[in-house]
Order: structure tokens, then C-alpha cells, then sequence
């Protein structure tokens, strides 16, 4: 399985953390930056980027980080093809698989700890997709909306 990481300055040492922790997990991890810590970047160049390579992986997942995660969620679901959803809890997170079959995960540096990340990144890519028709009728559509903007 393929994950993509995208971050700026904020969520530096978060991205960092969680790129080492996967990879020690046995994940393919690719890091769409920063590589660097810069603290006049701007996160849409990064998490554009990974949104991007999800899009294109079908089964791969992305996560990116900021000081608040809001930002960064908004930039990877610009992305056709990606449903982001913000870490906040454990429920949300499972919701976000369950029923949003969400292929990206943002976090705020300033809202979770790198333990808080480590476990809701892992019940975020190990929880499947629940199927249900309700959810497929809901996600079919947001493609729509993907496909038709503001035409809709």
C-alpha cells in the first residue's frame, strides 16, 4: 500500500514523525514535502502534490498536516478523486472510512500528538469501506459534483 505525505512548515516534525512510523510499519510512504523545514512555505505546493498521487493510486492514501489541518484538507479535496476527512477523534476517523471512504486523513500539529496521529493513522488505513448503498448513493454524488461543479 502506497501513502503519500504532504505538509509545510507547520506540520514538519508531525509529517516527519508519522513518514518514520509507517515506514517502520512496512508502508510504501512517499513524501511529497516539504523535505525541508522552511518556515515561509506554503502547504497548497505540498499537499496538492499528494493529494495528486492519491488521485492516481487507486488503494493508496495520503495524509497531510498543518498548523490546523483545515487549510490542507481544503487543498486535497480540490483534488477530483479525493475525499479528505480532518482527524479529530477516533469516531471521526472511522466515519471517514466507514461511510466516506475517505482516501486522505489531515492533521492540526496544533490538535494531535505524534502518539494521537501514530494510532488514528492506523485505524484510518485499516479501516475499510463499509459498502453500504446509502454511502455509495452519497459518494456517487459527490463525484457528481466533481464532474459537474457549479453547474450542478
Amino acid at each position: 500500500m502506497k501513502i503519500y505525505l504532504g505538509t509545510d512548515h507547520a506540520g514538519f516534525e508531525l509529517k516527519e514523525h508519522l513518514k518514520q512510523f509507517l515506514s517502520v510499519k512496512g508502508y510504501d510512504v512517499i513524501d511529497d514535502g516539504a523535505l525541508i523545514y522552511d518556515k515561509d512555505d506554503d502547504y497548497p505546493d505540498f499537499c496538492a502534490a499528494a493529494a495528486r498521487h492519491v488521485a492516481e493510486n487507486p488503494g493508496s492514501f495520503g495524509f497531510v498536516f498543518g498548523k490546523s489541518g483545515t487549510g490542507e484538507l481544503i487543498v486535497a479535496n480540490k483534488v477530483k478523486g479525493v475525499r479528505c476527512g480532518l482527524a479529530v477523534n477516533e469516531e471521526n476517523v472511522r466515519l471517514a472510512r466507514e461511510h466516506n471512504d475517505a482516501n486522505m486523513l489531515s492533521f492540526g500539529s496544533v490538535f494531535a500528538t505524534p502518539e494521537q496521529m501514530e494510532s488514528l493513522a492506523l485505524l484510518f488505513i485499516t479501516t475499510p469501506f463499509s459498502g453500504e448503498e446509502r454511502h455509495k448513493r452519497r459518494i456517487e454524488k459527490i463525484r457528481e459534483i466533481e464532474r459537474f461543479g457549479n453547474k450542478v
